[in-house]
């Protein structure tokens, strides 16, 4: 009985592989034909993207619109907050809950740390667009062909994200403390964790926790943010960024038995120094709005002598990613297989 079947599965089978890959390249075909509507936009540049579908190499192409982020056309005020009782309620009512996020996120500060603000940098507008605010360019050309990259800012204690060149999120940032500075360089998201109990005190849990230095424990993670660099080497950040980011980065492809990497994760870049002792980088916005901001120019300075790093690397994870979905296909097919014999 179960030699007479073995032939009949085997060819049904075949006929079912054949079927769905004629439609996942047909599939394929349309993806990579470009709008004729996006090929007329200055703005749009094509992306070549290598895939496995079925273990045939396909060449797709994604367009990507260049991010432009309209010109800063507010200004900065100062606002006393610290010991005055009054001001302080008047500032909680005048603001929506999401306007003072914006504000409690251009000053580095989260709710809980509100007190310790002296001063706060509050903008003329109030944007619903985060990204208004930003001091990294909101397109950088070098990063054309890069998947995913996120850039740390020591000078500016902030965050930058960017998709195919783009920039897509910015946010604030708690750095290493003078005395335990985040190490510099370009680095590789690793592994990740909902909730990591601290290495230096077992009573701190590091909510979101994505490590991007395995041996020293260093990573980004949701932790208290003070309106200065205070970490012992982490990159802290606010629980709705933290969040963000945990979904956003890939982690490390290990070899079977999790002993080496056999493909490392989205590329992490922590830049700059920090003035220690000086007036907070933020405060500068109220006499010139682009204070802070990073040019395409210096950003790009920064990149390029890793860029090719940057891209092998990238390479050699897409190609092991497509090898695990074939080596699981592969598995559950033999196990699906077996169910039969």
């Amino acid at each position: 009985m179960k030699n007479y079947f073995k032939p009949v599965f085997w060819l049904l089978s075949s006929v079912f592989v054949f079927i769905q890959c004629k439609k996942e390249e047909a599939l394929a075909d349309n993806i990579s034909r470009p709008s004729a509507t996006l090929q007329t936009n200055p703005n749009i540049h094509v992306v070549k993207i290598d895939t496995v579908i079925k273990g045939k190499q396909v060449e797709l192409k994604k367009e990507i619109e260049k991010k432009i982020i309209p010109n800063k056309d507010f200004h900065y005020t100062a606002l006393p907050y610290k010991k005055n009782d009054s001001l302080a309620k008047d500032f909680k009512k005048k603001y929506s809950a999401e306007e003072l996020y914006t504000i409690l996120a251009i000053n580095r500060l989260d709710k809980k740390n509100l007190y310790r603000a002296d001063t706060l940098v509050v903008p003329s507008v109030v944007e619903k667009d985060f990204l208004r605010y930003s001091p990294f360019p909101g397109n950088l050309p070098v990063l054309k062909d890069v998947k995913k990259f996120v850039f740390f800012s020591y000078p500016i204690q902030a965050f930058g994200v960017y998709e195919y060149g783009n920039l897509i999120k910015w946010g604030p940032t708690s750095m290493g403390k003078k005395s335990t500075q985040t190490d510099r360089g370009l680095h590789f998201a690793n592994w990740k964790k909902e909730v990591s109990i601290s290495t230096v005190s077992d009573e701190w849990k590091l909510r979101w926790n994505f490590n991007i230095s395995n041996f020293r424990g260093i990573g980004w993670h949701q932790y208290e943010m003070p309106g200065y660099p205070a970490s012992h080497s982490c990159l802290r950040l606010l629980e709705k960024d933290a969040k963000w980011m945990y979904t956003f980065a890939d982690t490390w492809i290990l070899n079977p038995g999790g002993a080496t990497v056999r493909a490392n994760g989205t590329p992490v870049y922590v830049y700059g120094d920090y003035k220690w002792g000086g007036r907070k980088p933020w405060y500068n916005l109220m006499e010139n709005p682009k204070a802070n901001d990073i040019s395409v120019d210096d950003m790009t300075k920064i990149i390029e002598p890793e860029l090719e790093k940057i891209l092998k690397e990238q390479e050699n994870r897409d190609q092991v990613a497509a090898q695990v979905l074939i080596e699981k296909a592969e598995k559950k097919r033999q196990d699906s297989l077996d169910i039969a014999i």
